[in-house]
């Protein structure tokens, strides 16, 4: 049955069937090009931190701080006079007086450990806040850069856990990302504190 249906088919649409057929047996398979992947790195802590925002938000937080730090190294002065005293005169004190400097002593040690935790978390939870805000808009300035300058893949080596364990120092983006970043913000650059002037050396007599 296949071979009067065959009859029926003509010469020409048999030879243009062979053709193909043969074309395609004959001709070298075209294989398509192969992509090439660019990829950067990028430590992103270090980022953060160097942009001009981050610059200014971090310092000022510094400079929030810095009375509770005062604060903080009295309290720990204290402490440790307190200690110094007893080391020297505790033979010296009747029990009773002992007894009270040994209290003291503790009591001051407690409200230090509890001051400096509480200070610490505040300062911690206030970096977090900088570094979130900071790091949402920075995505998005990389995102743009990234695909601008199309790279196919961009790695994160601020972290410990990073797998990159060398890069040539023509794939890492930190520094463009950084002035990318404060172009986009229109924070102005700190300003640098003023260099102190040399000290004159002394004269030979």
């Amino acid at each position: 049955m296949n071979r009067n249906f065959a009859r029926f088919i003509p010469v020409a649409v048999l030879s243009l069937v062979f053709g193909i057929a043969a074309t395609a047996q004959t001709a070298p398979a075209t294989a398509p090009a192969p992509t090439v992947a660019k990829v950067g790195i990028v430590n992103l802590q270090a980022a953060i931190i160097n942009t001009n925002e981050g610059q200014r938000d971090f310092e000022g937080l510094q400079k929030k701080f810095d009375p509770k730090r005062v604060e903080l190294e009295s309290l720990k002065k204290e402490v440790d006079d307190l200690q110094k005293k007893f080391n020297t005169q505790a033979d010296k004190l009747s029990d009773e007086a002992r007894a009270e400097l040994l209290k003291q002593i503790d009591s001051k040690k407690k409200i230090l450990q509890r001051s400096y935790e509480d200070s610490n978390a505040d300062f911690q939870a206030q970096q977090d806040e900088i570094a979130n805000r900071i790091v949402q808009k920075l995505v998005e300035v990389l995102d743009k850069y990234a695909k601008e300058n199309s790279f196919t893949v961009i790695l994160d080596v601020s972290g410990q856990a990073s797998p990159v364990l060398w890069a040539a120092n023509s794939v890492n983006i930190t520094q463009p990302l950084v002035e990318a970043y404060n172009a986009q913000s229109g924070v102005a650059a700190p300003a640098k504190p003023a260099a102190k002037p040399a000290a004159a050396a002394p004269k030979k007599p």
